[in-house]
């Protein structure tokens, strides 16, 4: 069996959520220990929480919603980057990882996925994120699905530019990865949000498939 990575990150009431978030809350409105027949819980959450995916309407009035989002986009071969020495990601930063032709997904790893690995649980607002002129990058070579290993394709303090560039164009953008430990390399992504209808984003269960070299 090929090895499966799983890159999404826990879902609970102490993960990071980007400020002004309800956050993320489940609960248990029946319980068998209390004498009832079973187990049920309640979920309240934020769609754009943890591992989640942004679909073009969060951005672009009358953008398509995450039920209309390509599955032949969200599954697929992806490349990981390895980029850990920047606070941004710009254009001579992705021309310079000399990506294999045609490249369809790309998925950054920078130092966003240490804070995963750590537990950090406050927001930080100093994290990796593209600039506008990366996301035109991402654009212009085809991409068709960039994810980011924050909670956020763009930086904290700029403009939502970046993510109206992207959005604007079709491209999926995939948030709050856990790249910790993966090695830079080609890979088969698996990314599926929940089919909510309407909605501009969604919590996705994320994993990477290791191709038999």
């Amino acid at each position: 069996m090929p090895n499966i990575i799983d890159i999404s990150v826990p879902l609970h009431s102490g993960i990071p959520v980007w400020p002004g978030s309800p956050g993320f809350r489940l609960f248990q409105t029946m319980q068998i220990d209390a004498g009832e027949v079973a187990n049920v819980s309640q979920l309240e959450t934020d769609v754009h929480i943890g591992t989640h995916v942004d679909a073009p309407c969060h951005f672009v009035s009358g953008g398509k919603t995450v039920e209309q989002l390509s599955l032949e986009v969200l599954i697929g071969s992806a490349v990981v980057a390895h980029l850990p020495e920047i606070s941004a990601v710009t254009p001579e930063d992705l021309e310079a990882l000399a990506l294999p032709p045609n490249t369809q997904r790309l998925l950054l790893r920078t130092r966003n996925s240490q804070l995963w690995a750590n537990q950090v649980s406050e927001f930080q607002i100093d994290f990796v994120a593209l600039t506008a002129d990366a996301a035109q990058w991402v654009v212009d070579h085809g991409i068709q699905l960039i994810g980011v290993d924050y909670l956020s394709v763009q930086r904290y303090y700029d403009s939502p530019f970046t993510h109206e560039i992207l959005l604007g164009a079709g491209v999926v953008i995939v948030e709050g990865l856990n790249l910790t430990d993966v090695p830079p390399g080609l890979y088969d992504l698996v990314c599926l949000p929940l089919k909510l209808v309407g909605s501009d984003g969604s919590p996705a269960r994320a994993v990477l498939i290791e191709k038999d070299h």
